[in-house]
């Protein structure tokens, strides 16, 4: 897969089929779209284009700092190279950008810079200056610039019933079912292990602390989770803690991974870490033998978990 980090720098002979979306969590109603963007080049006569922004319009627009994503970028990269898109391009998303009038996109861009021969998007996409233009617009500069407008209608996507909404709804409260059907994946954090405070090895429980790699990643709530991770090519499975640790006292939400027969260092490494079930709330113990009779408990359901999907 090509990937451009500016409109600018791409550079394509063929004409191009091309969709445009943020496409956080790239799930399973994305797929209806990039499996029509893929069938259209199956011959090569095309170029397959996912056009993409970052930040996201709302971080700009708004103002909005507080937004979390399902997906950092890199991450749905990773993603959408699965699909076996020809080219990304993720462009830089400012208010100069956002300033482009309806025609001054789909001419300069769309037209002169992609050299489009079709768009695959929703009936609801909006674009242009202040959002102005609708799907009408773009069928007319479809017509005047000789390029087709492939509309998703209401109904396939009603059909589809799965939003990247919808999904951060069922991750924050906790449902990882539900969040994994919506997605067609298992939902993945990335980030470094880093030093800790070394208490969970004190009672017999090691911790990877992992420290996000991008801040604006959403976080399923808190609580325990069974997780695995791929670490120098073998599959490791744990269980995670996501919250503030009230037995011990802390107050900063951490991140901390206890891996099942885990014997190596892995200090500075980065891990993505899949999430697989949702255990139980974060809790605050009494002591520190109850907590670690909790984990015990915790470990047997996890493992009992894992012996039924692998």
């Amino acid at each position: 897969m090509n990937i451009y980090k500016s409109i600018n720098k791409v550079l394509t002979p063929k004409k191009t089929i091309i969709t445009i979306g943020t496409f956080d969590g790239v799930h399973l109603g994305h797929k209806s779209i990039l499996d029509k963007l893929k069938k259209g080049t199956e011959k090569g006569r095309y170029e397959s284009v996912v056009l993409t922004f970052f930040p996201h319009p709302r971080m700009v627009l708004n103002q909005d700092s507080s937004i979390k994503l399902l997906n950092t970028i890199d991450e749905k990269t990773i993603l959408l190279e699965n699909f076996g898109i020809d080219t990304l391009i993720i462009h830089p998303f400012d208010a100069a950008f956002s300033n482009l009038t309806a025609e001054d996109f789909v001419k300069d861009i769309l037209v002169d810079q992609l050299n489009i021969q079709k768009i695959i998007i929703g009936y609801d996409h909006r674009f242009g200056k202040n959002r102005t233009a609708d799907i009408n617009d773009l069928i007319a500069f479809g017509e005047k610039y000789g390029f087709e407008v492939a509309q998703i209608g209401a109904k396939e996507i009603d059909e589809i019933a799965i939003s990247s909404t919808k999904i951060r709804k069922a991750l924050l409260g906790g449902d990882i079912k539900l969040t994994n059907l919506y997605l067609g994946y298992s939902y993945f954090i990335s980030g470094k292990v880093v030093e800790g405070k070394k208490i969970g090895r004190t009672i017999g429980f090691p911790t990877a602390n992992i420290e996000l790699s991008e801040t604006y990643k959403l976080l399923p709530k808190n609580g325990v989770y069974i997780v695995s991770s791929k670490i120098n090519d073998t599959l490791f499975y744990g269980m995670m803690n996501i919250g503030n640790n009230p037995t011990i006292g802390d107050n900063e939400q951490s991140i901390e991974v206890h891996f099942f027969e885990l014997n190596q260092d892995i200090y500075n490494h980065n891990l993505q870490i899949s999430i697989l079930k949702h255990i139980r709330e974060e809790q605050k113990f009494n002591s520190i033998e109850e907590l670690k009779s909790q984990l015990e408990n915790d470990k047997a359901l996890s493992i009992a978990f894992i012996k039924t999907i692998i």
